[in-house]
């Protein structure tokens, strides 16, 4: 069967149009329902917590490989300004900084919207794809719709179920690999998990910054990460959202380069499945050996810009 064929197959087999309503505009979160999150919240135990997000700085991943993804650049207002009077400074009386900044909503760790990706002319249930404008940007399926995104995490450590820091580049997670890595953890799938799906190429960029991260340790700009075959498996899991520690959130450039980020179309098109990048998740496969358990509650709320495309998140794992 040819990709194109698989790719079409698996298509109609995820697709989540209507399943929620004709006007339904939050696709797989839909299953966070307040069952779900009540059990969630359940999980929690020790109370420790765990960060995720990188540091919003002009030191960031982006090195211009994709247009306008700038690294956050932030600048002063004003510094130490006397707004209630007191000029000299000698009194009583507040002086206030401020502060400004300018990035891609995508530049750090973050949610794609669902109005990230169309192909064929439609974004996720039938929405066209000329409701994305110059001006208001994603008019319809903004991420300001996500005005939650809590419940319960798992992490799908792979590389610590293969034994390696790092899945090599190009490496194709599968359907299968998700179960193994599942049992592997000891986890069983609920409906409106959160999966956070680690390969280790985090530590790429952190070891040496963007060019490494985009180049990995073989130098050839390859990514590992989830292939076609695994949106079968977020579907058949009812997964409400997904995120990992790569650039590209799938498998880069994939088993054919003409047909590469045809996960992107078919997790956020077909299936409505918001999906997250560039989370750091070392110290949760830490903890999570740790504790002795891959589930845990997560908050990971993206922050509401109005027709935003995607938005930063600051996602904390608690156990």
């Amino acid at each position: 069967m040819s990709f194109n064929d698989r790719f079409h197959e698996i298509s109609t087999e995820v697709r989540n149009w209507g399943r929620w309503g004709d006007d339904d505009r939050l696709g797989t979160l839909n299953l966070l329902t307040d069952e779900a999150v009540a059990h969630a919240a359940s999980t929690i135990r020790s109370g420790r917590r765990v960060p995720m997000a990188i540091d919003l700085s002009p030191n960031g991943p982006q090195i211009g490989s994709i247009p306008g993804r700038v690294n956050p650049l932030r600048a002063m207002n004003y510094i130490n300004n006397p707004d209630l009077g007191d000029p000299d400074g000698n009194a009583m009386v507040p002086h206030f900084n401020d502060d400004h900044v300018v990035m891609g909503l995508q530049a750090a760790t973050h949610w794609d919207a669902l109005g990230h990706v169309s192909y064929a002319g439609s974004l996720y249930n039938g929405v066209p794809a000329d409701t994305v404008t110059a001006l208001g940007g994603s008019t319809v399926l903004g991420i300001e719709n996500v005005r939650t995104l809590v419940g319960r995490g798992v992490l799908l450590d792979v590389a610590a179920m293969r034994g390696v820091d790092q899945l090599p580049g190009g490496h194709e997670i599968t359907s299968d690999e998700l179960d193994e890595t599942a049992a592997w953890a000891g986890v069983e799938m609920r409906p409106g998990d959160i999966v956070l799906i680690r390969t280790g190429r985090i530590r790429s960029f952190k070891d040496g910054g963007g060019l490494s991260y985009i180049m990995g340790p073989a130098g050839d700009a390859s990514n590992p990460g989830p292939g076609i075959d695994a949106c079968r498996w977020f579907h058949r899991n009812d997964v409400a959202a997904v995120a990992d520690d790569v650039l590209t959130f799938e498998v880069f450039p994939g088993p054919e380069p003409e047909n590469m980020l045809a996960v992107h179309c078919l997790a956020i098109v077909d299936m409505g499945l918001t999906t997250g990048q560039i989370w750091d998740l070392e110290a949760l496969s830490v903890a999570c050996a740790e504790e002795g358990r891959h589930t845990f509650f997560l908050a990971a709320n993206p922050e509401p810009f109005v027709g935003g495309c995607g938005a930063p998140v600051s996602p904390v794992a608690v156990f």
